[in-house]
């Protein structure tokens, strides 16, 4: 999904607010106005402050039906006929919202026109908005913002078909980079190559026809790679969990989703997330504070680890593999980080993966054993949250050095951003293998839900006071 997608779909929530808003005002002074009443006059009393209220919860109940019809699906310009469809159903159930609340709340409304009219004129302006904003997308595809770079699989008429229709409908919204006959292990190595240096948004087999070990190969490499997969569909094979089928140049093409958390999921996540380490920010700030002063009495060098031994900025590894400067409080004596690949590394007790725990580890100092031990070493992450570049639930932030490690499988921990903690984290903390840490990992980025967020979040400090030996 990219940034200018979910752009133009949040987009769309406030500017239907306006346009419904705007279609009860018109409605109510086109009933006052010197034309109407001269026709019919208003024997009733309607005050505006009085209707403006009524109006304001009837725009939010009709946003709601809005978005339960799909009008705000986080996806790419769709064809604007099936979107105008939605919105003549979606105002219709609007109506008919409208008329059982007359029926229960009399008052609410006495001009039938006003609630006519406004129904009529909030299709009429909802659908005008929705177009504009769809022709403004597409006019930025003519320019490049936005457009999707796609690689076709595949050497079938339908290959053929989508890659003519992509070329010649530079408003579509896709732009063939590279096209491949086959996927092959030849085939693999030189996409490998090639997306070192040009981004890839999808990849699309649009041969049904390729072998079994093509088409495995071919998902698992846009899993590992964390591109969106999409195939076209073989009509007796379309019954897929978590995909998305949609329609190109008349074929059905199905995306496999690699996580619910996807859409308006990731929006309510990242909001969530602002708001939540906002307030603990706040609400923590003396405990940070206190922290900080703690460490830099107890000994010398910085209150933060934030750098290697060689005063290169210390990374980890996010969402999608990209990197990101990450600091924490300081719990060793300085300067003593490679000390675990080298005189230490005898001590690790996670030998079996990529991860390095050392036993009774000596560069911690007394102050650091402390607040490991109630992980206050990791409250500087709650900036990090803030700031977008980890969650506050998630899979924990790797080195890149360990990340180089992993088994394919463990890849797909890497497809959301890390989190101050997580499903494994509660359920055994560090001390479980890593290979279970994984397993854990992966099953919430399949099954994620704010609720299993609730609940991890509440079970955090019911695994840090859990009585285990500090790090």
């Amino acid at each position: 999904m990219k940034r200018i997608e979910a752009f133009f779909s949040v987009l769309l929530v406030p500017v239907d607010f306006a346009m419904l808003a705007l279609a009860g005002v018109s409605a109510y002074y086109l009933r006052f106005s010197r034309l109407s009443t001269g026709i019919r006059p208003a024997i009733f009393n309607l005050p505006l402050g009085v209707y403006l209220r009524s109006l304001t919860i009837i725009v939010i109940l009709w946003l709601l039906i809005f978005a339960l019809a799909g009008l705000y699906r986080l996806r790419g310009a769709r064809r604007l006929a099936q979107e105008i469809r939605t919105i003549f159903l979606a105002s219709s159930t609007g109506l008919a919202l409208v008329a059982i609340l007359i029926f229960f709340q009399r008052s609410l409304f006495d001009s039938r026109f006003i609630v006519l009219a406004g129904c009529v004129l909030a299709f009429v302006y909802v659908s005008l908005a929705h177009a504009f904003i769809r022709w403004l997308q597409r006019r930025l595809f003519v320019f490049g913002v936005g457009v999707r770079k796609v690689v076709l699989v595949g050497n079938s008429k339908t290959t053929s078909n989508l890659l003519a229709e992509f070329s010649a409908n530079h408003k579509s919204g896709f732009e063939v980079v590279k096209r491949l006959r086959d996927f092959s292990l030849e085939s693999a190595q030189e996409l490998a190559e090639f997306i070192k240096d040009r981004p890839v948004d999808e990849i699309i087999q649009s041969d049904p026809n390729l072998t079994k070990a093509e088409t495995l190969r071919l998902y698992d490499f846009a899993t590992d790679n964390h591109i969106t997969f999409k195939y076209v569909a073989d009509l007796l094979e379309v019954k897929v969990l978590r995909n998305d089928v949609s329609e190109i140049s008349g074929m059905p093409v199905v995306e496999v989703k690699r996580t619910t958390l996807e859409g308006w999921g990731r929006v309510f996540k990242r909001l969530f997330d602002l708001v939540v380490s906002g307030l603990l920010i706040v609400i923590l700030s003396p405990l940070i504070l206190l922290t900080a002063l703690l460490i830099k009495l107890d000994s010398r060098g910085p209150v933060f680890f934030s750098r290697r031994d060689d005063g290169a900025f210390l990374y980890r590894v996010g969402a999608g593999g990209a990197p990101f400067k990450y600091f924490k409080f300081r719990s060793m004596i300085p300067n003593c980080d490679s000390m675990r690949y080298n005189e230490l590394a005898d001590r690790n007790l996670r030998s079996e993966g990529p991860m390095v725990k050392i036993k009774d580890d000596p560069r911690v100092t007394r102050v650091g054993r402390f607040i490991r031990r109630w992980s206050l070493d990791e409250l500087p992450e709650l900036f990090l949250v803030f700031i977008g570049r980890m969650s506050l639930v998630g899979p924990r932030p790797h080195l890149p050095e360990e990340v180089a490690k992993y088994e394919n499988y463990h890849k797909k921990t890497l497809t959301i951003k890390p989190g101050v903690t997580g499903l494994a984290q509660v359920s055994g903390r560090s001390d479980l293998p890593f290979d279970e840490e994984a397993k854990l990992d992966v099953y919430y980025i399949e099954n994620w839900s704010l609720l299993l967020d609730l609940a991890i979040l509440f079970k955090t400090p019911l695994a840090v006071f859990k009585h285990r030996a500090a790090e």
